[in-house]
């Protein structure tokens, strides 16, 4: 589809062509592209963003375009009259929109989303005795999976997504065995009724149908990140200090936990009549302490900022599952291009 695309857009390069150079003063094609062209690292950074579309990559190049013309540059210099040329002559604003889009078209997965780097590309989760890994591109070599790193940028799908999974299935620890799922209902099935119904916990389980119902009502379910059940600390290994309940990594590869806290498994004391209160005090303290270095030790380690929900948070599922929507949303629908310089220079 893209290809067809491509042609088209050329297509209508050429036809635009004579009439642009004519208006612009250009000598020929390559002096032309030359202006418009081979930039977009000064104007946008795309080594670091996640461009979503060719309206977003034209948005981020016009106002990078824009801002260098307006501040560092004046009358005389190449980019300063190009710009006035833009403003000046409608035709060369369109073979210039057309020119960026077929850009995009041409570079979408290097544009469209980054990828991780080598310490980046494994994960396990799970229950001990019942724990998985998530890779990128996993073969099993030597008794163990590992990572292609060659294929890892050229992998189909977007990380850490369902559609992740979908192409990649679970790996089990140092067999050479996966789970892999045919459909999304097969993922969500697996992930609701193995993977959170494991951990006994009602919230978790919860939280996990609420989830499910998200994927399903999406248009595109395969694009929406997954909810990681217990991200495991020390990865395969059987004795680890601690799990997250839940993880969702976005396409920027910022990683968000969420810990379900109720006292009754985090902050209650039992036995207690044959203590003193500065024992019960130093016990609770520790549990407390012991806690937050399980979410500290997780950001050093892994970079996994978490939020924490208590008693409170836990009446009102839906209340938690807001804020987990607020990382399942795709980049696409949550970035802000702006429109205004579109509409300044196409109308």
């Amino acid at each position: 589809m893209e290809h067809n695309t491509i042609d088209q857009i050329t297509e209508r390069l050429n036809e635009l062509l004579p009439e642009v150079l004519k208006v612009t003063g250009f000598k020929n094609l390559q002096s032309l592209n030359a202006k418009i062209g081979g930039k977009h690292a000064w104007y946008i950074g795309v080594k670091t963003k996640v461009i979503n579309s060719p309206e977003h990559f034209i948005s981020l190049y016009l106002e990078g375009f824009k801002k260098r013309v307006e501040e560092e540059l004046g009358p005389g210099r190449a980019e300063y009259e190009t710009f006035q040329l833009l403003k000046k002559h409608q035709i060369f604003r369109e073979y210039f929109y057309l020119f960026l889009k077929r850009t995009y078209l041409r570079n979408y997965e290097a544009y469209s989303k980054l990828k991780p780097s080598l310490d980046e590309i494994e994960i396990w989760i799970g229950q001990n005795n019942a724990n998985y890994g998530i890779f990128v591109t996993p073969f099993f070599y030597e008794n163990e999976w590992r990572n292609s790193s060659v294929k890892v940028r050229h992998f189909p799908k977007g990380y850490w997504t369902i559609g992740h999974i979908l192409e990649t299935g679970l790996v089990i620890p140092d067999k050479e065995e996966k789970i892999e799922f045919s459909t999304v209902d097969d993922y969500l099935n697996f992930f609701k009724n193995v993977l959170v119904r494991n951990s006994g916990s009602t919230h978790e389980y919860a939280i996990a149908e609420l989830y499910c119902e998200f994927v399903k009502e999406q248009d595109d379910p395969e694009n929406i990140p997954i909810l990681i059940p217990e991200f495991r600390y020390e990865g395969k290994e059987k004795k680890h200090k601690y799990r997250l309940d839940f993880t969702i990594i976005d396409s920027e590869f910022n990683k968000i936990g969420f810990e379900l806290s109720p006292w009754s498994t985090h902050g209650y004391l039992s036995k207690t009549k044959s203590l003193t209160q500065k024992e019960i005090n130093e016990i609770a303290q520790n549990n407390f302490e012991k806690e937050m270095k399980k979410h500290k030790d997780f950001f050093r380690e892994h970079g996994v900022f978490s939020l924490i929900y208590t008693d409170e948070d836990l009446k009102d599922y839906n209340k938690v599952f807001e804020d987990m929507k607020k990382f399942l949303v795709p980049k696409e629908k949550d970035d802000k291009i702006k429109f205004e310089i579109l509409n300044e220079f196409f109308g």
